[in-house]
């Protein structure tokens, strides 16, 4: 199934609501976290138990049809994203109110755009496993993931290893912390990007705020031991 941008404008405006009613509290969707004052990038190494899986993406006929395969854990939701499809509307303007400039910042981060979106929300959290794609020519790891993390803004404290997947590829991890312009307000963020020969690859873990990060840590964990190319 795939997600027109539509759903993902739906998505921003109920994320701006969220924030109006839970400002007091200092929460919101994928972009800030409790200003406590103890998040830290305390080093890509860290790692969660992998959470129970609920099936495969990436493969021909799953949700997502990607240039790799990974197990999503029990319950969460994966759909599909056309983002090239998205932005070629939207740069001529046949999607109604939504411009180009605007479509370009949903869909693309840096050298990848978006091409799956997997929901926490049926699993009880508030955040999405997020899954962007390149360019064949772009084959460098590292490269692609510093301009990836570098598109985001407000990043600091970024942390990179490499890495090896549970099926067979390398590629480069971070964890850096995001601090929201609008709240004042900072979270843990981490992502993995590996090549393939269809072009790299990004895994990119968001959360509400740093706590609900570390809770959807083993459904990240689960996408990076059984990553593999398809």
């Amino acid at each position: 199934m795939q997600v027109r941008v539509g759903s993902v404008r739906a998505r921003v405006v109920q994320a701006l609501v969220l924030v109006a009613v839970l400002g007091g509290c200092g929460r919101h969707d994928d972009g800030a976290a409790k200003p406590s004052g103890s998040a830290s990038a305390e080093g890509a190494g860290a790692e969660s138990a992998a959470a129970a899986s609920g099936g495969t993406v990436g493969t021909a006929g799953s949700a997502c049809e990607l240039p790799v395969s990974f197990d999503i854990a029990k319950h969460w939701k994966a759909k599909g994203i056309a983002a090239e499809e998205e932005l070629s509307k939207a740069s001529k303007g046949s999607d109604g109110d939504l411009s180009g400039a605007l479509a370009d910042s949903l869909l693309r981060q840096g050298p990848v755009t978006a091409a799956c979106e997997i929901d926490a929300k049926p699993a009880g959290h508030i955040g999405f496993l997020r899954v962007w794609t390149g360019k064949a020519q772009d084959a460098d790891a590292r490269s692609v993931l510093r301009r990836f993390v570098a598109a985001e803004d407000n990043v600091s404290k970024e942390k990179y290893r490499t890495v090896s997947t549970g099926g067979g590829l390398h590629g480069v991890e971070v964890e850096y912390l995001y601090t929201s312009k609008l709240l004042d307000e900072t979270k843990k963020e981490r992502a993995l990007a590996v090549a393939t020969p269809d072009g790299p690859v990004v895994l990119h873990l968001g959360g509400m705020d740093t706590e609900e990060h570390e809770a959807m840590l083993p459904a990240y964990e689960l996408a990076k031991r059984t990553l593999r190319a398809v």
